[in-house]
């Protein structure tokens, strides 16, 4: 399989005026990214939907396997979803490899409030390897 990378990505393409524009960048504990929730992204009253939250999980082990050399579709995500994440709060999305098996990769994730590191969620993932393509983005 080869999927391409053209800059609308939901989740981080920056050609996406509607998406949520994550970047991230590659560190000592993983993947990571930092983000404020913007209202436009409310389920209930001063609340983030949770796919968003999901959303950001999923985008970190993706990139999380990027940066780690083998980049892939997410076959797998398990969320686990600890509390409500609020409107406005800044957040930093974290994502790790743990594990490569064959073309499977294995990655953890977390979503924690990038002030007092307070849990909002966090996932496991296993992504199935692919050749990726990066097409020329025009901005």
């Amino acid at each position: 399989m080869e999927v391409h990378f053209d800059g609308h990505c939901f989740g981080c393409g920056p050609l996406n005026p509607d998406g949520l524009q994550l970047k991230f960048e590659p560190g000592p504990e993983g993947s990571v990214a930092k983000y404020e929730v913007p209202a436009r992204f409310q389920s209930w009253a001063g609340m983030a939907h949770g796919g968003i939250v999901s959303l950001m999980l999923d985008e970190a082990v993706g990139w999380a396997a990027w940066h780690g050399g083998h980049p892939g579709v997410t076959g797998r995500l398990q969320v686990s979803l600890r509390r409500p994440l609020t409107l406005g709060e800044r957040v930093r999305i974290v994502g790790k490899v743990e594990n490569v098996r064959r073309t499977l990769v294995y990655v953890s994730a977390f979503v924690e409030n990038a002030d007092d590191r307070s849990r909002v969620a966090d996932a496991t993932a296993t992504l199935v390897e692919v050749k990726t393509v990066i097409d020329s983005i025009d901005r």
